[in-house]
């Protein structure tokens, strides 16, 4: 797939967003598990860069969280990084303008 150069900050962004902030797993402070999510990136960085609203964000996190990984759901937490994915969305939309 062929980026845009604000595509591939976006994609960048979305990318450490997922790892660090959404790390569902507490996996982020181990450097062998970078790809931990890579299966659930590229839906998230479609809902992003396709300009979904943070509540459809969320709500695929809160789905990969309690359908996917099986864990408890943390609805106020996949809220938040929905929330910092769209500002990001915007942060990079606004340098492209």
């Amino acid at each position: 797939m062929k980026l845009n150069p604000r595509e591939e900050e976006l994609y960048r962004a979305v990318d450490e967003v997922l790892h660090y902030l959404w790390d569902p797993i507490g996996i982020s402070s181990i450097p062998e598990a970078r790809d931990e999510y890579y299966g659930y990136f590229q839906d998230v960085f479609d809902l992003v860069r396709n300009g979904a609203a943070h509540v459809a964000i969320a709500t695929y996190l809160g789905k990969v969280v309690t359908d996917r990984m099986g864990l408890p759901a943390n609805a106020h937490h996949d809220q938040e990084v929905a929330r910092v994915l769209v500002a990001w969305r915007i942060a990079v939309a606004a340098k492209a303008a």
